[in-house]
């Protein structure tokens, strides 16, 4: 019989080429590149914007992902869900599209760029097409189609990165050496910035090009019907995504309003979002997961052990998590320098955010008892109850402590979440989680870490070979006490 966490591992590892290896290309690639031509004015621009499309893409998308896994399994006709789904999401798109086009103007001011009401025309492309084509790659999740669903998404951020560095690096580059070249019909260097923006309009283009045909196959029908009822699942799931994009994403919005530097508040944020920047390991780790856990969870809801099941992975989940940690936090003398050095000040946060991602991807295990007994509306409660302690203590303390306030803030918000969600998943949906191995695990990585730093001052010139040695005698810890689960067919 197959093993179902092997499964999972499987699958997780197979979205990963759609969702991580897209985002850590973008990590690797383009950040290196940014946090080096871009001043930390320019690069605090480049962050505070897609903050505000991170939290305006889960109000386009309102839980429909999620919605569509659930009735897709209740309901006989799949082709009238998906049909649903999508004409639903294309019809607000456009909707959005068309609004931010007329009043992108009076936009612009509201938010402080009154001199580039163009970067407001550049994400209402980018927002509405990602919107719309989320739930494409929500039917190709469903159908077990991981490779196309890489594969799109692999030519999606090639496209960005071309465009990024022809635009920022090649260009300027060739107008330098020859300021006669043909490139200049197509380069200003006043876009600047502008042209990460474009390249994303691009890449978004193409996905709605390459996935046209995903359209165009199915039979497609609607139900008004059938969309309240799914609109009546996911509205709790709206304020659940947007919760958690206000806990990830409106630091960088509000450091820009409330840090007493004013005129390089920008720049504050641009070495704030660098320094966040490094945790990417975790939170693409999260997002692969996710990817994978939600039909995961569902189509294993029905099993005699689903329980015992779903302890063993949020287990795993911590142990691979508690890695992923000790990886980056033993060896930033190396990570940091996937940063440009003149974001290095902000380093002191990394663990602060690494910690906070971890137990934002516990809150992803825990979040399966309210979606598996229809209380979604306890998934809004938990996530306006994680924006009030966002919301809170950076606009108390930004204007004291500055960006650190908002790493705090951070996790503060998601061990607070991940706390009352595990009382609630007890009362409504026992789960007997092994707590026990999970606080062992906790307890080997602290000391590892403290050790770590105490053993770096005083015996720096062996400190590789110690942190190497920490690595492996935690994996060969974990994997010694769950050798039995690991190797299990």
């Amino acid at each position: 019989m197959k093993n179902p966490i092997k499964e999972l591992a499987g699958q997780t590892m197979i979205y990963g080429f759609g969702t991580i290896v897209p985002r850590l290309l973008n990590f690797l690639l383009l950040t290196p590149f940014y946090t080096r031509i871009f001043a930390r004015e320019e690069f605090g621009i480049f962050s505070e914007l897609y903050s505000y499309s991170a939290i305006l893409l889960v109000i386009l998308t309102y839980g429909m992902e999620t919605a569509y896994f659930r009735f897709t399994g209740t309901e006989q006709n799949h082709s009238k869900v998906y049909g649903t789904a999508l004409i639903s999401l294309l019809s607000t798109s456009f909707l959005f599209l068309v609004l931010l086009f007329l009043f992108s103007s009076p936009l612009s001011h509201l938010i402080h760029y009154e001199h580039n009401p163009e970067y407001i025309i550049y994400f209402s492309i980018i927002i509405s097409s990602d919107a719309f084509t989320s739930i494409i790659f929500a039917k190709l999740r469903y159908e077990n189609k991981p490779l196309k669903f890489a594969v799109i998404k692999l030519l999606n951020i090639f496209t960005i990165i071309f465009l990024v560095f022809f635009f920022l690096w090649y260009c300027p580059a060739k107008i330098k050496s020859n300021p006669d070249s043909v490139l200049s019909l197509i380069y200003s260097e006043k876009i600047g910035v502008g042209y990460a923006f474009i390249a994303n309009v691009a890449g978004s283009l193409l996905e709605i090009a390459l996935l046209f045909h995903e359209i165009i196959r199915t039979q497609l029908g609607f139900s008004f019907k059938l969309l309240m009822k799914m609109l009546s699942y996911s509205w709790p799931l709206i304020i659940v995504g947007l919760g958690g994009q206000i806990n990830e994403n409106i630091d960088k919005i509000l450091l820009k309003y409330l840090l007493p530097g004013g005129s390089n508040n920008l720049e504050q944020v641009g070495i704030y979002s660098a320094a966040y920047k490094i945790a990417v390991f975790m939170t693409l780790f999260n997002q692969m997961f996710r990817y994978a856990a939600d039909p995961f969870f569902f189509s294993h809801a029905k099993d005699k052990d689903s329980k015992s099941l779903y302890a063993d992975v949020m287990k795993y989940f911590i142990i691979f998590g508690l890695l992923i940690f000790l990886c980056i936090m033993l060896f930033i003398d190396f990570v940091k320098y996937f940063i440009g050095e003149n974001f290095h000040e902000g380093l002191f946060i990394v663990p602060i955010v690494l910690a906070a991602n971890l137990f934002f991807g516990i809150l992803i295990n825990l979040s399966i008892w309210y979606k598996l007994k229809n209380l979604t509306v306890y998934g809004a409660y938990l996530s306006i109850f994680g924006a009030l302690i966002t919301l809170i203590i950076n606009i108390i303390f930004i204007p004291i402590f500055g960006y650190a306030a908002s790493a705090w803030a951070t996790f503060l918000c998601y061990f607070s979440m991940t706390l009352l969600s595990y009382f609630w998943c007890m009362k409504f949906f026992p789960i007997h989680y092994d707590l026990k191995s999970i606080f062992f695990y906790f307890a080997i990585a602290a000391i590892f870490y403290i050790f770590s730093i105490f053993l770096n001052n005083y015996f720096q010139p062996f400190n590789l070979i110690l942190n190497v040695l920490f690595i492996l005698l935690f994996i060969y810890i974990a994997f010694t006490r769950e050798k039995i689960k690991i190797i299990q067919k």
